[in-house]
């Protein structure tokens, strides 16, 4: 039987189920946090800090959470981080319920939600290829699937229902994703055990974590999947900072006009994850790669010349597609190649190079629009997207790809040898 056929087993249903319970609550804790601290202050430093520390411990522990998780149990790791994360968010629960709640414990509640998205997300990266056998097929179905639910429930679902929670009573929110958290570890314990991969006797966590960083920069397929969302990132969060400015002064879209903007771009990202499979399999995965990143730069090199909103709407959901199709194919991708004892490290130092690229963006977008123009940040996003496009099209061929699941499928799962990603010959 071809992996065409072959169904996804039973242990997906239950991941899937309790990723997207834990996503729902994601986008519930998004849109809360923020407005519980706007409830507490209005010092733009202090809710930027809130906002921030988030993503600290991607920067300052990505590679040391990966090599970590490679020496821990994947499964356990993922439900006990759950767990940890319900019990954690009881504590500002009940100091808003007591009027105890202050920046300090949001900003301290935040990190730690952030290092345990670091552990959960790795462990999780790591486990799907055990539950699935390394199955390349598999692994892009089942990550559609995860990647649709994700986006369906923190980003259409948790937001407005984050909010909706927070005018019942300010704990209400926080005590809602405890919940998610706690039904999503319940889940995980049931998962089917994964076989543990065992270090190098006598290695340091460091030299560790410098083995997983050195395995991405050495190969350049893996670093041209890694570049991608890192340069991407920097082009992102550049058009993100000046999007509701643009939207406002250029498009002139209201508050209720710009929600619908993120809401066209979202849908991309849901249509762009349903058909990455199919794309791939069609043109080939590394050509399907740079066709989604070469959509990505047009798509904003469009909406930088956006006359009105409907061209722009329209320009964020391709790019959306663009980007939901990418975030299918290129983690699948790496999820068939990397050895299963490195899988932990190589996935936190790819996500670690994204997260640390994003404030360059950041900063890039709001010095561009100061200094000319707001579609200047757009512009200069799209020709960073579409230079990177022509970079790593090199770095991820079809040819490239085929020689990487080639060498992967003796070693890590010799019974679909025969059953490679399809590469067409035209595409090569």
């Amino acid at each position: 039987m071809t992996s065409d056929v072959k169904t996804l087993p039973t242990g997906f249903g239950r991941l899937w189920t309790a990723q997207t319970i834990s996503s729902l609550g994601d986008g519930v804790s998004h849109a809360a946090l923020p407005l519980l601290a706007l409830t507490l202050t209005r010092d733009p430093m202090a809710l930027a800090v809130v906002t921030a520390v988030g993503t600290l411990p991607w920067l300052l522990f990505g590679v040391l959470g990966g090599a970590l998780v490679d020496r821990w149990d994947r499964r356990r790791t993922m439900w006990v981080t759950d767990a940890a994360r319900a019990v954690l968010l009881a504590i500002p629960a009940a100091a808003a319920a007591f009027d105890m709640l202050g920046i300090p414990l949001l900003a301290a509640v935040a990190f730690l939600l952030g290092l345990g998205s670091l552990l959960f997300d790795t462990a999780a990266t790591a486990y799907l290829p055990d539950l699935l056998g390394r199955d390349p097929m598999l692994l892009e179905r089942a990550n559609s699937r995860l990647r649709g639910a994700q986006t369906a429930a923190s980003g259409f679902a948790g937001p407005p229902a984050g909010s909706a929670l927070l005018a019942i009573g300010r704990s209400v929110p926080l005590l809602a994703d405890a919940v998610s958290f706690a039904v999503s570890a319940v889940l995980v314990r049931s998962l089917p055990a994964a076989s543990k991969p065992v270090p190098q006797a006598h290695e340091s966590l460091l030299r560790q974590a410098r083995a997983g960083a050195s395995y991405v920069f050495r190969d350049r397929l893996l670093l041209g999947l890694a570049l991608r969302p890192a340069v991407g990132n920097i082009a992102f969060l550049a058009v993100e900072t000046v999007l509701a400015l643009f939207a406002h002064d250029r498009l002139g879209i209201g508050t209720f006009g710009f929600g619908l903007l993120l809401t066209a771009e979202a849908t991309g990202g849901l249509i762009g994850a349903a058909i990455a499979s199919r794309l791939g399999r069609a043109l080939g995965t590394g050509t399907a790669l740079t066709c989604t990143a070469a959509v990505e730069g047009l798509a904003i090199l469009g909406l930088a010349a956006a006359p009105n909103p409907y061209v722009a709407g329209l320009a964020l959901a391709v790019c959306g597609a663009g980007m939901g199709a990418t975030m299918v194919i290129g983690p699948s991708l790496r999820q068939a190649i990397v050895p299963a004892h490195l899988m932990g490290r190589v996935a936190s130092t790819s996500r670690m190079l994204s997260m640390c690229a994003a404030p360059f963006g950041a900063f890039l977008g709001g010095w561009l629009a100061t200094t000319y123009d707001v579609r200047t940040p757009l512009y200069t996003a799209a020709g960073l997207l579409l230079a990177m496009t022509a970079v790593t099209s090199t770095m991820t061929t079809n040819r490239r790809i085929e020689s990487a699941l080639a060498a992967a499928a003796p070693v890590d799962a010799p019974e679909r040898a025969e059953s490679p990603v399809p590469v067409p010959a035209a595409a090569l």
